[in-house]
């Protein structure tokens, strides 16, 4: 037993001894690798430090600062922004603008001013990076449900790009960024150049030898950073020789609303610019598209008074300055642009919602400045470009309205001017001059103003409202005084091209209408006892459904290209009466436009400006009347209102609009060849223009568009107009010489071939619009069918007539178009 008790005891002590051993053994190997870790720790701190810098090694004395949402500092050619730690995260805008640009540019339809691209973004930490990645509401759910995480996973935000850390400040609250070559590079999200223009102009790279930062502003609320680019280009769009593009960017970072903004749904029955969204949130077996309208944030300062139905002014009201660029002349005029509106928004129950200021003197506000977020600003601008627009920026997450800055360009009242002139000096004798005066320049510059800052307000064009009106109306001069010329200054309706000599003091000129306050009290009314945007819906659903009866109150949209009661330019509800009269007046200017120009100025360039405006007039009212053929009536509907959403437009105006163009359009309109205009202005090309015009609405016409809903209406009811009873009338009418036995014209000779070539190419074409809803397969319609027995029938009628042909161009004129059909119907194979 004793032997066993000192066995066990010696078994234990060895044990403990190597169980001692070999701790120590591990011990050691832990040291050794805690010191190879400290070691390589100290290595990295060391290269971290090499790479985050103190403060004052990067900002040094040498920086210019400027301190705002973020601090920036310039050091030489350096940019820095100092980003607080409390900013990182937050959700700002990223919006691009091209400042200045060549002409040309995208084919004309790109200004300065126009926006290249707008990006919700945020400034977020990654290690020892500082990433700009790109937010989305365009896919949304409640951050409190499981779809979110999906949401989250397949909505992944790309890093637009990656920044070192530079240094920290003194007291680590804020982290310093090098952004030069964010800014000084071609970076494409913020670039003003498309992937189009890249190759309509053959952009190879951006020149960094003639690019540069130009400035970098710090405010408030915003950022500013203005560009200077130069491209090499192959082809650029201007001064081919110098194979550079050089266009200067604005680049505006801004802050979103800590709280956002109530949104309101959007309705397609009242006319907003929208933001969009899908929410998975949403019980139904979809996502729930959310489109919300835009709009300023407007809350009354009294909610008790208002409720009364008190007249209350906002908290925080819409405030315009003018620009300091501004001729002091005008100036009156645009404020009472602005401030148009506010008798829309007393509809809304808010009493001074919107003024208008002029700018402010250094010593009552030190501070302002155009490029500041919290300043809109209506700016003009000396430019060759005859334009306004209205652009603004708002909250993608709520379609918040945060800042406008309205551009009017200074050549842009020569355009009103001639407008003015020819559209209206038939019946208006202070319109027969080109020294216009300054009341009726400043009245056309009044409503332009007020139009462009119905856009900034967030709404749109509605084509529909001249519509609302009858033609016989605006004739009349209590009905104009009144009600204007069209139901709100959203549409395009510029002047009174209707009323007739002798109709005595009808308003020529465009202004405020009925739909301008109710769309304003539906966007803009105060609905505090609401607590979400859906539960408002049956109250703003009530508001339409009782003006929907009445066309005051109808919204069209611009988009409705077939529907001939949404167009731009025209004005009352009958396109052929409205055109009668607008033809009857133009004659008159026709005939007098050399006496209202060159012998007064004893000079042609107005003459030859004002002429080539002229046949734009003539084509506008021609393009009126053309759009009734193959029209489609749209009205946007709810299934509980009476009434289909499309209706097509009933044959006897189609056929009646078909008549009028025989008569107005492609028979030859001798009254505009004015020989004294032409004989000073132009050495040639006068048939040219006049074969140009005619071409144009024929091959409107004649559109696999406008064939396609002429066929679709024929299947919803055999009353409606006849595809093939249209081309039928149209041959007859344009090849009517054939069956009189008259000499045809050269006017008419350039028509009919231009005929020849469109009925050749609905033969053997396909249509390729972007317009998703009019794509049918165009080789297995009717089409081809029709087209190929119209053009026999009219080989036949050329064959007997070119034995009947009373002149030798006339007879060669029909031989010539016989070799032309007959080649279509027979190509060589």
């Amino acid at each position: 037993m004793k032997k066993i008790t000192l066995l066990l005891v010696l078994s234990l002590v060895l044990s403990s001894s190597f169980s001692y051993s070999q701790s120590r053994k591990k011990r050691k190997q832990e040291e050794e690798a805690a010191k190879a870790l400290a070691l390589k720790n100290a290595e990295a701190a060391k290269k971290k430090d090499q790479k985050i810098k103190d403060y004052n090694q990067v900002i040094t004395k040498e920086a210019k600062t400027d301190d705002g949402l973020f601090k920036t500092h310039q050091i030489a050619d350096k940019h820095y922004f100092e980003i607080p730690d409390s900013l990182l995260g937050k959700e700002m805008l990223l919006v691009s603008r091209i400042a200045k640009l060549p002409a040309n540019l995208g084919g004309g339809y790109v200004n300065a001013g126009s926006e290249a691209n707008e990006q919700l973004i945020t400034w977020e930490r990654f290690q020892d990076k500082i990433l700009i990645k790109v937010k989305s509401y365009a896919a949304v759910a409640n951050d409190s449900l499981p779809i979110h995480l999906s949401v989250k996973a397949n909505n992944y935000e790309p890093t637009l790009f990656a920044f070192d850390i530079a240094a920290f400040t003194k007291d680590s609250s804020a982290v310093v960024i090098d952004v030069t070559k964010f800014y000084g590079s071609d970076v494409k999200a913020i670039s003003g150049l498309s992937s189009q223009m890249r190759e309509t102009y053959k952009v190879k790279n951006l020149d960094d030898s003639r690019s540069f930062i130009t400035s970098v502003k710090s405010f408030p609320m915003n950022i500013e950073v203005v560009q200077d680019f130069t491209y090499n280009a192959s082809k650029p769009s201007t001064m081919e020789d110098t194979e550079t593009i050089s266009l200067q960017m604005n680049q505006s970072m801004i802050l979103l609303p800590k709280v956002p903004m109530k949104p309101r749904l959007f309705d397609e029955r009242v006319g907003w610019f929208t933001t969009s969204q899908y929410d998975y949130s949403s019980d139904a077996l979809k996502s729930d598209k959310k489109t919300y309208i835009r709009k300023w944030r407007l809350e009354p300062k009294d909610v008790e008074a208002y409720n009364r139905g008190e007249l209350v002014e906002p908290i925080k009201p819409i405030v315009y300055y003018l620009d300091p660029a501004t001729p002091e002349k005008l100036r009156k005029y645009i404020k009472a642009g602005v401030e148009e509106w506010q008798k829309p928004f007393e509809a809304a129950g808010f009493k001074n919602a919107i003024v208008c200021k002029y700018p402010p003197t250094k010593e009552e506000d030190p501070d302002f400045s155009p490029e500041d977020i919290r300043y809109s600003v209506i700016r003009y601008v000396a430019s060759t470009t005859r334009n306004a627009v209205g652009p603004s920026v708002s909250d993608p997450r709520t379609g918040e309205i945060i800042e406008s800055d309205i551009i009017w360009y200074h050549n842009h009242l020569r355009s009103y001017r001639n407008r003015y002139m020819l559209e209206t000096s038939a019946a208006n004798p202070k319109a027969r001059t080109l020294a216009t005066s300054d009341e009726d320049m400043g009245a056309m510059m009044q409503m332009v103003i007020a139009h462009e800052v119905g856009h900034a307000l967030g709404f749109p064009h509605n084509m529909g409202a001249s519509y609302a009106y009858d033609v016989e109306s605006l004739r009349n001069p209590a009905f104009t005084k009144q009600f204007g010329l069209a139901a709100t200054l959203m549409d395009y309706t510029r002047f009174n091209y209707v009323a007739q000599p002798g109709d005595g003091d009808v308003q020529f000129i465009r202004q405020m209408g009925p739909y301008d306050f109710y769309a304003t009290n539906w966007g803009y009314r105060y609905l505090p006892q609401f607590k979400n945007p859906e539960s408002e819906v049956p109250t703003l659903n009530q508001w339409i459904v009782e003006k929907a009866d009445n066309p005051i109150y109808r919204f069209g949209n611009q988009g409705s290209f077939f529907d001939p009661r949404s167009q731009t330019e025209d004005i009352g509800n009958d396109a052929i009466k409205a055109s009668n009269y607008a033809l009857k007046n133009l004659k008159i200017v026709a005939g007098n436009l050399p006496a209202w120009t060159s012998t007064m100025t004893n000079d042609y360039e107005d003459l030859k400006e004002l002429y080539s405006e002229l046949l734009g007039c003539w084509s506008r009212y021609i393009g009126h009347v053309a759009t009734t053929i193959g029209g489609v009536y749209e009205d946007y509907k709810k299934p509980n209102q009476q009434g289909d959403v499309y209706t097509v437009v009933p044959k006897a105006k189609q056929e009646a609009a078909l008549q009028w163009m025989l008569n107005n359009a492609f028979n030859t309109p001798t009254w505009l060849v004015n020989t004294t205009a032409l004989e000073n202005t132009e050495y040639t090309g006068y048939t040219e223009r006049f074969r140009a015009l005619q071409a144009r609405y024929l091959n409107k016409i004649l559109s696999f568009e406008t064939l396609g809903r002429l066929s679709s209406g024929t299947t919803l009811s055999d009353a409606n107009y006849k595809p093939l009873t249209f081309l039928s009338q149209l041959r007859k009418g344009i090849w009517s010489e054939t069956s009189q036995g008259k000499n045809v014209s050269i006017y008419r000779r350039n028509l009919q071939r231009a005929y020849i070539e469109r009925m050749e190419y609905l033969l053997t074409g396909k249509l390729t619009d972007s317009r998703s809803d009019e794509y049918y397969l165009t080789s297995q319609s009717d089409v081809p069918a029709m087209v190929r027995g119209e053009l026999k029938q009219l080989l036949l009628q050329l064959k007997v007539a070119k034995n009947g042909a009373v002149n030798l161009e006339t007879k060669y004129h029909y031989e010539d178009c016989i070799s032309r059909i007959d080649t279509i119907l027979n190509p060589k194979k």
